[in-house]
């Protein structure tokens, strides 16, 4: 048995209730709690509670709704603390739920709260009466509510009816109209269409037209562009003509002036031999000297006869070099290969330009070694050795083509002897002029 602050004994807390408290009961119960809360100190607080102490009543209601409901409901002592603060600030309707006479004039949820928090005798049924009356109050309310919707519905439903008619006329009148302007737009759109087919016609005669007009033009451009092309081609021909003309008759008064003046030369170095040869005097003949007579150092026919050598005597070679004015001519490959074939073509032609810039170094005679283009994969990279003109031919000129060139740039009557084992060659530098050596004779004479 527990006692009440007012000192009765409390026989409503053996009751239970049976069922959850209704939400307008369990609302003013949490509001009652939340009032009461700021009376209490933090001691007397539920451990629970207590981080809610210093909070307003409406946001201790708030967020703390569901943790005071719990602690009402399983802490005696907090609800007792509760239901002395409630008997402070209601002493009225606490004092009628003690005496078992509520108040009739008093709000059933107030009634409830009030009884769920101080529980007196009968506290259940004041509960549940009070949850019984909210509910049939949200029902009269509801119902209500309701039939005010269903009139406002029912004059939403007459006004939308009126505002369809009236619509409905309208968009009749409209679709008439409608109607009209649309056969009015098809009449205009099927003269529009029979214009847009006579402009296509007509635009289409226009592109064939300006087709035909294009390719004319283009037709005449062309044939415009071509002579054009024909003219600047002559003009070109006739500018490298004319340069040609004007190169070669530089080239061939200076190729003539050149040919002159080297057979003049050699002419003057013939003569000089000739005298020398012939052992001629320096001055005028004297008549002591007209008596048939034999003087020393001079040649007589036996001696000359003496001096006639073999073709293949080294020493023909040196006594063609000794001539004014001699050219050298060689076939490079026809000599290194009747000589040392075995080696490779480059160690020929260095073994063989080395052993010929000997040979001009000794007699004082212009040389030039020919060897054939044909035979290299690749331009060939050497330093002409001193005394030694060094030749390859062009792209199908061959080395011997290339020899009769020189003997025939040569003028006639200077000495030019061509070093070949190649009958073909030496038959066709014997016809322009120049003396035709084989290739085993030079070999002798380089060794």
């Amino acid at each position: 048995m527990v006692e009440t602050a007012g000192g009765g004994p409390q026989d409503g807390a053996a009751e239970v209730l049976d069922r959850s408290l209704p939400d307008g009961v369990r609302r003013k119960v949490v509001q009652i709690v939340a009032d009461g809360f700021g009376g209490l100190t933090v001691a007397e607080l539920p451990a629970q509670l207590r981080q809610y102490a210093r909070f307003a009543p409406n946001r201790r209601a708030k967020f703390a709704g569901n943790a005071m409901a719990a602690a009402l409901e399983t802490d005696p002592l907090f609800r007792q603390r509760i239901g002395e603060k409630l008997r402070e600030s209601q002493p009225e309707l606490t004092g009628a739920l003690d005496s078992g006479s509520p108040p009739p004039a008093a709000d059933p949820l107030d009634v409830a709260a009030a009884a769920y928090v101080l529980r007196p005798p009968g506290w259940v049924k004041l509960v549940a009466a009070a949850g019984e009356e909210a509910q049939r109050a949200d029902a009269e309310r509801a119902d209500e509510e309701t039939r005010a919707e269903l009139e406002r519905l029912r004059a939403e439903l007459d006004r939308a009816r009126e505002h369809t008619r009236s619509e409905t006329e309208r968009l009749r009148a409209e679709l008439d109209a409608a109607k009209k302007e649309t056969d009015s737009l098809h009449r205009k759109l099927r003269s529009a269409l029979a214009d847009v087919k006579r402009g296509e016609a007509a635009l289409r005669k226009l592109r064939g037209e300006m087709e035909a007009v294009r390719a004319e033009g283009q037709a005449q451009v062309s044939a415009a562009e071509s002579e054009t092309r024909r003219l600047k081609a002559r003009l070109g021909e006739t500018e490298a003509a004319l340069e040609a003309a004007r190169r070669a008759a530089r080239e061939g008064r200076s190729v003539e002036d050149m040919r002159v003046r080297l057979l003049l030369d050699t002419v003057l170095d013939a003569a000089q031999g000739l005298r020398r040869e012939l052992a001629l005097p320096p001055v005028s003949v004297r008549p002591a000297e007209t008596v048939d007579a034999v003087e020393p150092g001079r040649m007589t026919p036996k001696d000359i006869a003496a001096r006639a050598l073999s073709e293949d005597d080294p020493a023909v070679l040196d006594q063609l070099l000794a001539l004014p004015q001699a050219h050298l001519v060689v076939d490079g490959y026809n000599v290194t290969k009747t000589g040392y074939p075995q080696m490779p073509l480059e160690k020929q032609r260095l073994r063989l330009l080395g052993q010929l810039a000997q040979l001009a170094a000794q007699t004082g005679a212009e040389v030039t070694c020919v060897f054939d283009g044909a035979e290299l994969a690749a331009p060939v990279l050497l330093a002409p050795p001193r005394g030694v003109r060094v030749l390859f031919s062009k792209p199908g000129v061959t080395a011997d083509e290339l020899i009769r060139q020189l003997v025939r740039a040569e003028p006639p009557g200077r000495p030019v002897i061509v070093v070949s084992t190649d009958r073909e060659v030496a038959d066709g530098v014997a016809r322009a002029g120049a003396r035709p050596v084989a290739s085993a004779v030079l070999l002798k004479r380089l060794s």
